[in-house]
């Protein structure tokens, strides 16, 4: 009976995950989570301002505050301002519905790599959104703020188009570019078709102008954001060569019970 039992449920496990319930629902927790980060840091405006005016010191402070520049070279032209309003939109959440289902039904192992380094790094920014809320300089007023070329040239309200989707006060670390990136190296690494991994380079240094220019981050949020991407990416890859082990170990499981489930 209890062989039987252990075989249904491995039967079970198994017909989860290949049919992506078990990814829905790791989506679903996340979600979860980031609406409850996004509650936490509602309310601390005033705190997250004052992050960012710091953040701002720390620029000037190391020559690198050039964000108001950078956007002055592409805001006298619409169409470029358009095309890296559409990048910063259609290059994260799209992109990565996109690459995902490529890769979970064309490459399941580089899937569940690169999911893993998504959650990891999300749970990374979660942490960091929590303990440091910090404003866009879009919400900065003058002489350190920008002008939200979302708003002004895509007509895109955070409040009521995408807001449930939004957390104002998590400019640092930039998730757009800690994940295009990953998606930058998934594709990369797993695509054949040259154009595709041409792209796959372009992506990432798109991205990181796009954020900027577009009033959502900072110089260092995005390199901040490129390290918390990395280390998710490393932490999945110590997984997935040493995950087993550690499972073993938390829980023990002889060779012999393994056969009798026929797993």
């Amino acid at each position: 009976m209890a062989q039987r039992l252990t075989l249904a449920v491995s039967r079970t496990a198994e017909v989860i995950r290949r049919s992506g319930i078990w990814d829905l629902a790791l989506v679903a927790v996340a979600y979860l989570l980031y609406r409850t980060v996004r509650g936490f840091v509602a309310g601390r405006a005033d705190e997250a301002t004052a992050h960012a005016l710091h953040l701002v010191r720390l620029e000037q402070r190391l020559g690198m505050f050039w964000e108001a520049r950078m956007q002055a070279w592409v805001i006298s032209s619409e169409t470029l301002i358009k095309l890296f309003n559409a990048f910063y939109v259609y290059g994260h959440f799209p992109l990565i519905v996109a690459t995902g289902l490529w890769l979970f039904f064309f490459h399941r192992p580089r899937y569940v790599l690169f999911r893993n380094a998504f959650l990891i790094s999300g749970a990374i920014g979660l942490v960091v959104f929590a303990l440091f809320p910090l404003a866009p300089p879009r919400l900065l007023s003058w002489p350190y703020g920008m002008v939200d070329t979302l708003a002004v040239f895509s007509n895109i309200n955070y409040n009521t188009q995408t807001g449930a989707f939004v957390n104002h006060y998590a400019a640092m670390p930039s998730l757009h570019c800690a994940w295009n990136l990953l998606l930058s190296i998934a594709i990369f690494s797993t695509a054949r078709n040259l154009l595709a991994r041409t792209l796959a380079v372009a992506m990432p240094v798109t991205m990181g102008f796009s954020v900027i220019v577009t009033g959502n981050h900072f110089i260092l949020d995005v390199w901040v954001g490129v390290a918390v991407g990395l280390i998710g990416l490393v932490v999945a890859l110590v997984l997935e060569k040493y995950g087993w082990r550690i499972w073993q170990r938390v829980v023990p499981i002889r060779p012999g019970r393994v056969f009798e489930a026929g797993v």
